[in-house]
């Protein structure tokens, strides 16, 4: 009978053991329960049981020593105490050397069934992040471009079969897409690649440097113009010149980039003599190019030179099962001498983000929180950015019952004298009203 995951029961009580395995079974689970702790641990293997409920109060080992070798044997499982009334400081304890969270006597079957969907959540989030980073070694060579998108792999083995042509590229996408790592990709992947790849960004500049940037000037040809200087195409020649932000070149600098489209030549700046240089150009725009033709921003002529191959490429939101592989690939890029982990409910809220910034809104991200967790190892909610932990904050005001809760709980935390006391005004555990701070990121 096919399970939706195995569970270790360690509870040296008849009755809790047996609602325990009733329950959990009742919903889905395969059990497996010990009276005797060290019986438990003599069938631990490492990845046998995705999560372990262990009884804080057991002889003749208590729950915390069964706690420590599970995580020794099996760091792959996720751990769960149970607790009594008066053992929450010790389920406290225990949550800090491991354990996800603590479930309390007495309980009754719904309250279990959920509590165990909460956990599994967390597990199943854990054992795909363990899996992405196999998936990472495994990855198929697109350079530092990193997808799994059947949308992305297609246009990038299209960017592959026309890299050592000579046909200009036009790559559209919106900013934080990956268009300049594309433009590296072809240019790698080309008979050039031992040549110049020289980069200008075209929006960058004003119309009057702009033609001056691409093709170069002589001295005394405008103010400032104290000596003779090379363009960017004779800079690239023999290898690639990547265009960013295309879509903003004026229509008088089209005139002249059009021309050297045609004929690979043109003239510095203030100078007659005309020069040819081999240059593979790529262009890229964040805007369609297509609707700039509409509004006459651009020449047709132009567009259509540009357009000989277009490479379209995705926004992250479009390619959603990219985000955890790209969370795995950039902690690791930039924090190569130390493993950065991130918490289930740290990644939660990474999913549930639309990143309108897309990949590169997602490589700062994750540059800004490991270092904030540099020294712990591990990211929280709270070294997340504002904007990441309130996602509601701009909706008109509205918030939502966690963004509610975190506020409430801040409030009364900076009214009362201690942790006690703001459970009781809380009316939860003191606990669960740790595990809430860790969750929210409230410091005290």
């Amino acid at each position: 009978m096919n399970t939706r995951g195995t569970i270790l029961v360690v509870d040296d009580e008849q009755n809790i053991l047996r609602t325990l395995t009733i329950g959990l079974e009742s919903v889905g689970f395969s059990v497996e329960g010990f009276l005797n702790p060290r019986d438990a641990l003599d069938h631990v293997e490492n990845g046998k049981y995705d999560v372990a409920f262990i009884d804080l109060m057991m002889q003749p080992i208590d729950g915390m020593q069964v706690l420590k070798e599970m995580r020794q044997k099996s760091p792959a499982t996720t751990s769960v105490m149970i607790t009594a009334h008066g053992s929450i400081d010790s389920a406290v304890e225990a949550m800090k050397n491991g354990a996800f969270d603590f479930l309390q006597k007495p309980f009754d079957l719904k309250e279990l069934q959920v509590f165990v969907e909460k956990v599994f959540e967390h597990h199943s989030l854990r054992r795909e992040v363990a899996d992405l980073r196999r998936q990472l070694a495994q990855q198929p060579s697109f350079g530092e471009i990193i997808t799994r998108n059947s949308m992305m792999r297609e246009q990038l083995d299209l960017a592959r079969q026309i890299a050592d042509s000579a046909l200009t590229v036009l790559i559209e996408g919106e900013s934080g897409t990956g268009k300049e790592l594309v433009a590296q990709f072809i240019h790698a992947n080309s008979s050039r690649r031992e040549k110049p790849f020289i980069k200008i960004n075209c929006g960058a500049l004003a119309e009057s440097l702009l033609e001056s940037e691409l093709f170069g000037h002589v001295k005394g040809s405008f103010t400032g113009a104290l000596k003779d200087r090379e363009g960017r195409f004779e800079l690239a020649d023999g290898g690639t010149i990547f265009l960013d932000e295309v879509g903003e070149i004026p229509l008088a600098s089209q005139v002249k980039l059009l021309r050297f489209l045609q004929e690979r030549e043109f003239e510095r700046v203030g100078e007659s003599v005309t020069r040819k240089v081999d240059v593979r150009v790529i262009a890229a725009t964040n805007r369609k190019l297509s609707d700039a033709l509409r509004e006459k921003t651009i020449r047709e002529d132009f567009y259509y030179r540009l357009n000989q191959v277009k490479i379209t490429l995705p926004p992250l939101r479009e390619r959603s099962e990219d985000l955890l592989l790209l969370v795995q690939y950039f902690l690791k890029k930039h924090f190569p001498e130390r493993e950065i982990e991130i918490s289930p409910e740290a990644l939660k809220m990474l999913l549930a983000f639309p990143w309108p910034g897309n990949v590169r809104e997602v490589e700062n991200t994750l540059e800004r929180a490991g270092l904030l967790a540099k020294q712990s190892g591990l990211i929280e909610i709270f070294h997340l950015p504002a904007e990441l932990q309130h996602p509601d904050s701009g909706k008109g005001g509205l918030l939502s019952l966690d963004a509610m809760e975190r506020q409430h709980i801040t409030r009364v935390l900076k009214v009362v004298k201690d942790l006690d006391e703001a459970a009781r005004v809380l009316e939860i555990d003191p606990a669960t009203l740790w595990r809430k701070r860790k969750k929210y990121g409230i410091h005290d």
